[in-house]
């Protein structure tokens, strides 16, 4: 049954530089959506309280298990956020883009709450594929552009491995998900279809 606008939120979850930020963006405008960047908000509750163990982006001696509990506690953080009053004014709803919530979290915490997901990701490359694009297409704007290549090869090997964790997931857990590193505007154009049909407006 498809959603009204009034009672509908989108979740835009995946890997670094799979094009969450310009989705987002896109649907924000298209919908009258209130974008709200969870990234942001994590890289300030990590530095103001690391205690959490929330992290927005992970060291190189990080674990899967400590992904989880980052997973787990940001579902929590974007669940209250959902439930709250806070947001009624947002009669239209809102985009939520962010990097660390594994499908296994958004099922447990958030699939019965008035919001759909899509991952992006990037699986379907090898990480030396990936390097490749990013060294192509990055610009100054980019966090990635001034990446050595030591730093740039670790970068994409987390994206690719990441990127079949979260297909891996998202097959497991019947959600949506999306290859961008091939073809971006046909990924992004499919993603935008695949919500809009959840929709009412």
């Amino acid at each position: 049954m498809a959603k009204t606008a009034s009672m509908y939120n989108i979740i835009i979850a995946g890997v670094p530089r799979a094009g969450k930020s310009t989705m987002s963006n896109i649907l924000s405008r298209k919908f009258g959506y209130q974008h709200v960047s969870m990234d942001a908000i994590i890289g300030g509750i990590e530095t103001v309280f690391p205690e959490l163990g929330i992290k927005w982006w992970p060291c190189e001696s990080e674990e899967l298990a400590v992904l989880r509990i980052a997973s787990e506690k940001t579902a929590l953080i974007v669940k209250s956020m959902l439930e709250t009053e806070e947001y009624d004014e947002f009669q239209s709803g809102m985009v939520i883009d962010v990097v660390q919530i594994l499908p296994e979290h958004f099922v447990k915490h958030l699939s019965d709450k008035n919001c759909d997901i899509a991952y992006l990701l990037t699986a379907d490359v090898s990480a030396e594929e990936r390097f490749a694009i990013h060294r192509k297409h990055d610009t100054e704007k980019d966090y990635t552009y001034k990446f050595t290549d030591e730093q740039m090869t670790w970068h994409c090997n987390y994206i690719v491995e990441r990127s079949k964790l979260l297909k891996e997931q998202c097959i497991t857990y019947d959600l949506q998900y999306f290859e961008t590193a091939r073809n971006r505007e046909k990924a992004l154009e499919d993603c935008i279809c695949f919500l809009s049909g959840n929709m009412e407006v």
